[in-house]
């Protein structure tokens, strides 16, 4: 059986919510759970959670509003990996 090589906890959570935009799971604008929320459904520190954020955010999956929380983003970001503009869950 292969091993898998380590990916630190924020990529782990960062690598799932990233499918769950791609996936249509998270639409864009759906407001993300809480930092409190997203660390127990992944059994991760707030910190790893923090973390995950920042590196959606310099990918431009997410973006944050101070006070309100965070959002998937409105348009999928270029060159990321995503999926194209024409199939971008919820627009037509």
């Amino acid at each position: 059986m292969p091993v898998e090589p380590f990916r630190p906890e924020y990529q782990r959570v960062a690598d799932d919510l990233r499918e769950q935009i791609r996936s249509g799971q998270l639409m864009p604008g759906d407001k993300l759970p809480t930092k409190r929320q997203l660390a127990a459904h992944y059994g991760v520190g707030e910190t790893s959670i923090d973390n995950a954020m920042l590196l959606l955010r310099a990918e431009h999956w997410v973006r944050g509003h101070q006070g309100r929380g965070v959002f998937v983003a409105d348009e999928p970001p270029a060159g990321n990996g995503g999926p194209e503009p024409e199939v971008w869950p919820g627009q037509t």
